[in-house]
């Protein structure tokens, strides 16, 4: 099973991309975002390889890090999600999005990724609730943990009412959680909303 490439990008093509490691050219696809992140043909390369091997082909799926190698698995965890979906919707949001997507139960953001109709963007952030929080990290697990609580309705007052204000600004709910989450490790879980709503708008403008 082939785990990483470490090469020279030989090719890049509109979903695939052809690593040169040694004479050897390896062909893996990668989703949008991850293409977007390469260099140019010629210069070297790392991808975190997913091997996927049947009777008929040897496929590999090329991602940036670990982490987004990680989602694409969890993804395919989920009914009615394959490679090539997991691909889209990791192609369309970054592992930060797709997890804040997942905290605030926002179907809506996932089903920006083609192909990833409104059911099954339900399903995505339904069935990776209990499971995100591990591929969050630890940095992140308190802020996940707000944010889930505002997905499942059940944040405290303050935290839901400056994050509505927020969003009554103009920015969208997930920016505003990720906002006010900042504000809570600074301020603390007992602060009144003006406090969060002052903090985040700091955060925000940064």
């Amino acid at each position: 099973m082939i785990g990483k490439l470490k090469g020279t990008l030989d090719e890049i093509a509109e979903d695939h991309v052809v690593v040169d490691v040694h004479g050897v050219g390896y062909v893996a696809f990668c989703g949008a975002r991850t293409l977007a992140s390469l260099g140019g043909v010629g210069e070297a390369v790392v991808l975190f390889i997913e091997t996927y091997v049947r009777e008929d082909m040897i496929r590999l799926y090329g991602f940036a890090s670990e982490n987004e190698r990680g989602w694409f698995r969890l993804l395919q965890n989920v009914q009615g999600v394959g490679a090539k979906v997991a691909l889209a919707v990791l192609g369309t949001l970054s592992t930060g999005d797709l997890a804040n997507a997942v905290a605030l139960q926002d179907k809506a953001m996932v089903a920006r990724a083609p192909g990833v109709g409104p059911k099954v963007a339900a399903r995505i952030v339904a069935e990776l609730r209990d499971k995100a929080p591990a591929m969050s990290g630890a940095a992140d697990a308190e802020s996940f943990a707000l944010k889930r609580g505002l997905g499942d309705g059940v944040a405290p007052g303050p935290i839901a009412d400056a994050v509505s204000a927020l969003v009554n600004l103009g920015y969208p709910r997930d920016q505003a959680a990720s906002a006010v989450a900042v504000a809570v490790k600074e301020a603390g879980d007992d602060a009144a909303s003006t406090v969060l709503i002052r903090l985040a708008l700091k955060a925000l403008s940064r």
